[in-house]
């Protein structure tokens, strides 16, 4: 029973009944339509979660996935993404508190972290937290909070000189979770990255992240340096 309601509430994504970012019905209301238990139901939403189709969010139901996903190249030359939209969060003073950053060897004084939301006709991609040094000038954070880094190196003349970045699997926190809305512990991609640039007075350490399904990591690799 529960897969012919899980193959009919599929059918209705799929045939735009049910929109993207848009509650579906109830499960009381869907075991009364179906005319089966809620338990059934309950199964068959399951699912539709696991398959990644529909995402429950505490409080307020179910809603259908917006089917959306990037594909970033692992060398944070994000202006690539053409006509997204960035919204400044906070810029607060703070240490790193990230434990994972110690990967990248992130200094434990205080630093400025600037945390902005990267959107896409109004669905949020990516949240990124940078952290930079406490002592730079307010244009450079001005600049950083209103576009992407790269962007924001080159106005001013600044180049990269090397990158580094580490890629792992991490649980939504509370502020992920409200952004993408998410349940609490959904599976994230992150991207920790140290740039050093060519003023010796500014490395960026940062934190990209993003759902797992909204989010995929690429590398070219030279033929020349491949030994097979």
């Amino acid at each position: 029973m529960y897969e012919t309601v899980r193959d009919e509430l599929l059918k209705r994504v799929r045939n735009g009944i049910y929109a993207s970012d848009m509650p579906i019905p109830s499960t009381a209301m869907l075991s009364k339509e179906f005319n089966v238990s809620v338990i059934t139901v309950k199964r068959a939403l399951r699912d539709l979660q696991a398959a990644g189709v529909l995402v429950t969010i505490r409080g307020k139901g179910a809603y259908v996935k917006k089917q959306q996903r990037i594909l970033r190249q692992l060398d944070m030359r994000m202006s690539s993404l053409h006509g997204a939209d960035i919204s400044l969060i906070s810029v607060t003073r703070e240490k790193i508190g990230d434990p994972s950053m110690a990967t990248l060897a992130a200094p434990d004084h205080t630093m400025l972290c600037v945390r902005k939301v990267i959107s896409s006709d109004g669905s949020p991609l990516l949240y990124d937290a940078s952290y930079l040094s406490a002592n730079v000038e307010d244009e450079i954070i001005d600049e950083f909070g209103s576009s992407f880094i790269v962007d924001a190196l080159k106005r001013r003349d600044i180049r990269l000189v090397k990158t580094q970045i580490v890629v792992e699997a991490f649980p939504a926190s509370d502020r992920a979770a409200e952004i993408f809305g998410v349940p609490n512990g959904y599976p994230m991609l992150r991207r920790i990255y140290k740039m050093i640039t060519t003023d010796a007075n500014l490395t960026i350490y940062g934190v990209v992240q993003a759902p797992f399904d909204r989010l995929a990591c690429s590398i070219d690799f030279p033929s020349h340096d491949m030994e097979i």
